[in-house]
């Protein structure tokens, strides 16, 4: 008598959420993806496979962005109660005149306004960490929209498409929430350009791989795949 595994709990929760995540590899092209403009992807050296590595001479900012790949934009609120955005970078080089520098990461997700409006575009944008080639190799940068139905920024998101008249800080406009700037995703963005801040001339030797969004899985889900657990190995005589 002897037992055969079917399945690892990994593969079902993997299952359970595959109808609601996007990813770009690289390996089938760039999907959409650019760095700045530039979309050169090289085939190896990824994490893994292949990879979009750029170089960016006397730039303000290094802009991963996507505004033309349906699986990545649109209504977010229909993708899932909670989402994960996320991104690997590996960083070879930013220099600023000469030296070594730092720069803050955060994703974006952009609405972008009619013809006439004050602002070009309304955003939801959240802090996901900070690169730097003191950090060699891949790292994974990501972030969770806890609920996709919120009409208040989650903590640690902010909004764009107005300014406070004191702080000159970026806010939402008045008449904009956090649900509403979902539901219309025209453009998602890995980008250097935090908002509210300015920048100098600066080049980037860096790869990016693995855009993705996913639904995160629900508790039921997940309870559903923890009591399945023990039948993951079946009897065999």
């Amino acid at each position: 008598m002897s037992f055969v595994r079917i399945a690892p709990l990994a593969v079902l929760l993997a299952a359970a959420s595959a109808a609601s995540a996007a990813i770009t590899t690289f390996d089938s092209g760039t999907e959409g993806w650019s760095v700045s403009g530039r979309d050169n992807i090289s085939a190896t050296g990824g994490n893994p496979g292949a990879n979009m590595d750029v170089e960016l001479i006397d730039v303000f900012g290094a802009d991963t962005r996507n505004d033309t790949n349906a699986a990545f934009l649109g209504d977010y609120t229909q993708l899932g109660a909670a989402l994960n955005l996320s991104v690997d970078i590996k960083v070879t080089s930013i220099d600023f005149f000469g030296q070594q520098v730092s720069r803050d990461l955060v994703v974006e997700l952009v609405d972008y306004n009619p013809p006439g409006s004050n602002y070009p575009y309304v955003s939801v944008y959240k802090h996901l960490g900070t690169l730097t080639a003191s950090q060699p190799g891949w790292r994974n940068f990501a972030a969770e929209i806890p609920n996709t139905s919120s009409a208040t920024l989650p903590t640690g998101w902010g909004g764009t498409g107005d300014e406070d008249p004191v702080t000159f800080e970026p806010r939402l406009p008045a008449d904009r929430t956090f649900d509403s700037v979902l539901r219309n995703v025209e453009e998602i963005r890995f980008t250097t350009f935090v908002p509210g801040f300015f920048f100098g001339f600066t080049n980037f030797v860096m790869a990016v791989d693995n855009p993705t969004v996913s639904a995160v899985p629900e508790p039921s889900v997940i309870g559903l795949a923890m009591l399945a657990a023990p039948a993951l190995l079946r009897r065999r005589s």
